[in-house]
Parts: structure tokens; sequence; C-alpha cells
């Protein structure tokens, strides 16, 4: 059922709010897992997600001259406050829409899990995703082309198997670690690589 995605989506988002509300100013200029951006820009770029609507998508696109990158990129400018707590208050006041982009809904539940270790990750925040959240998140981005942010074409390559999980996907030499570590390393976190093992880590980590 695909609507029982909603609730997971909210969540998260709602447990990510509770761990920002802890945070130090500075927290907030901390580099994120996500090259080149700040905690504060991830959290901006939740916010832009979280508003998106399908023709919405369209339009900011169109704006963005059909650049993805240009596109969010103008999405955390947006939606970026002056302060981290306007920027936590606008996640607030969005953590329960169900708006999205012309996207599968599972790609939501990925933006939230994957977003959230970008954050968690380089402020040594632990959070306990629920296994569904993250192996459906896994999954996903297995079978999702790297052109829509997923990573079908390394399952041709590495068989990634989940220590944790009845997960093994793929063919070619094995990756192996929790299903978070491998959602991470898919989605093409370097940093998560030093939480697998297997023949397949020194290859993937050049991919």
């Amino acid at each position: 059922m695909k609507n029982d995605v909603w609730p997971m989506v909210h969540a998260e988002r709602a447990a990510l709010i509770d761990d920002l509300s802890h945070l130090d100013g500075e927290h907030w200029e901390e580099p994120s897992l996500c090259d080149g951006w700040t905690v504060h820009d991830v959290v901006a770029h939740l916010v832009d997600t979280a508003r998106t609507t399908r023709l919405g998508f369209v339009f900011r696109l169109a704006q963005a001259r059909f650049d993805f990158d240009r596109q969010n990129a103008q999405g955390v400018e947006r939606e970026r406050g002056t302060s981290p707590r306007e920027t936590l208050e606008r996640f607030r006041q969005v953590a329960s829409r169900t708006s999205t982009p012309p996207a599968p809904l599972d790609s939501r539940l990925v933006e939230e899990v994957v977003h959230g270790e970008d954050i968690r990750r380089p402020l040594g925040i632990v959070h306990a995703y629920p296994q569904e959240a993250v192996v459906r998140s896994l999954r996903y981005q297995a079978r999702t082309p790297a052109s829509f942010g997923g990573a079908k074409e390394l399952t041709a390559r590495f068989r990634f198997t989940a220590t944790d999980a009845d997960v093994s996907i793929g063919d070619g030499p094995e990756v192996s670690g929790t299903a978070l570590s491998l959602l991470l390393a898919m989605s093409g976190r370097r940093a998560a690589l030093n939480d697998c093992y297997g023949p397949g880590v020194p290859a993937l980590a050049t991919a």
C-alpha cells in the first residue's frame, strides 16, 4: 500500500525536528554528508521538497533550465531562513504535508532517511530508524536509475547484502553492512563505506 509511506515520512520529519531543536547555532553550519551543503542547507532542502507539488516541480525545473542541481540550489536559497530558528520553524510548518514531486512516493522516504543521516552523522547523533523504512528505501534506490538519484547501475556491478535484514541485491563483488549503511553507500555517501566490508568495498569507493 503506497498510502502507508506518509506516516513513516511524517515520523522521520518529527524525529529530525526534535533532534534539531537541541542543536546550538554553530552546529547548523557544520558540513553535512551532502557535498557542498551545511546542516542548515540540508534542512532548507527538506523544507523545499516538503513544499514541492507535481506542478510546482515542473515549473521550478523549467526556471532552472532543467538543471536538477541548480533547481536544488535555488530551493535551498529560497527556504533557508536568516537564522536556524527560522528555518526550523519552516520545517515544523511543513512536516505534516503530503505534497510530492512527480516521483514514486517511496522517494519521499529515501529523502527523509538519507538526508536525516546527512545531518546526524557529522554531528554524532544516533537515530534508530524503523527497519521497514530503511529496507524500503534501500530497495527503492536499488531499482531507481542514477539519473533519478538512485543506484540501479551499481546493482549490476556489486552485490549489496544487509547484515541486519533479509536483503541481498545485485550481482558482483559483495558489499556487506547494515541496511542503513548500504542505503547511504548506494546514495553516494562515502563516509558510510567505513561501516561496510567485503571484496566489493574498494571498488565501490571509486565507483
